[in-house]
């Protein structure tokens, strides 16, 4: 409620901050009625450097590496959607050389993650979000950001701030900036071509099969474990249910179009010369 007062009512910086503001003003609240808590702030050290392979040296074994190969894919296609939307906002034309120098992004931040025991990393769709509610487009602010999250981690107190921000907080904000990415997303599709394609039945599909693990969580329990952790995942399901089409009815479109034009019938009031 806070965040769409200042959103609705104010004016540029304090809409363009309406939801920092709002996680602000939310945790004094939450702060005044006792619901926030930062005894972790104190009982972490100053400066901390993560250790590399914590959990051992890296394995090699092909299951796993499919399974990883196939949420990749996911993972490349929402990366395309964000970098599509995001392109639109900034008013900049996004390039095939753009979205593989995203890809290359990806790949690398990945394999850092995976060096640094964490987890992989792409172009979030909270982002997304934020640049639509914000209006914020400069690539200075986004340095900024990338500066200040090393910064959490390398100093665990100012991570530790961020955690006590109280789940609710984070849950208010959370509906504003991913219901923000929703309209991204339809405003992304409201540009895709649907008169005479295939695309309205490839979208349909996606979605169909991306909501399969959340309205029925216990329906892919009896696979086995390698196909769990990939039908189990909404986005994994949906981004590769969409890859998979698209391949299918490209092909299908590239012979369609092969196939020679019927000649030319003319309609009963077009005059027939001899």
């Amino acid at each position: 409620m806070i965040i769409l007062v200042l959103y609705g009512s104010g004016r540029g910086l304090v809409s363009n901050l309406s939801a920092l503001l709002g996680m602000l003003i939310g945790t004094g609240i939450a702060i005044l009625l006792g619901r926030a808590h930062f005894d972790e702030v104190g009982a972490s050290s100053w400066i901390a450097v993560t250790k590399p392979f914590m959990f051992g040296p890296p394995k090699f074994s092909l299951v796993p590496i499919l399974v990883m190969e196939m949420a990749m894919l996911a993972v490349m296609t929402e990366t395309t959607g964000n970098c599509l939307a995001i392109g639109r906002m900034v008013e900049r034309p996004v390039t095939p050389r753009t979205l593989a120098d995203a890809f290359r992004a990806d790949g690398l931040a990945t394999m850092l993650g995976g060096i640094f025991n964490s987890f992989p990393y792409n172009a979030y769709t909270q982002n997304t979000g934020l640049i639509a509610l914000s209006g914020v487009k400069s690539r200075y602010v986004l340095s900024a950001a990338g500066i200040i999250m090393v910064m959490m981690g390398l100093f665990p107190k100012i991570g530790a701030v961020i955690a006590g921000v109280p789940k609710p907080v984070l849950g208010g904000v959370g509906l504003v900036i991913f219901g923000m990415t929703i309209v991204a997303g339809i405003q992304e599709l409201s540009r895709t071509e649907f008169e005479g394609t295939r695309n309205g039945l490839l979208v349909a599909v996606s979605i169909g099969m991306g909501v399969l693990p959340t309205v029925l969580p216990t329906l892919f329990d009896h696979f086995p474990v390698v196909l769990r952790l990939l039908l189990g995942s909404s986005a994994v399901l949906c981004g590769f249910t969409a890859v998979t089409l698209g391949i299918f009815f490209n092909h299908f479109n590239k012979r369609l179009t092969s196939v020679p034009a019927s000649p030319e019938i003319p309609s009963p009031s077009t005059e027939l010369t001899p």
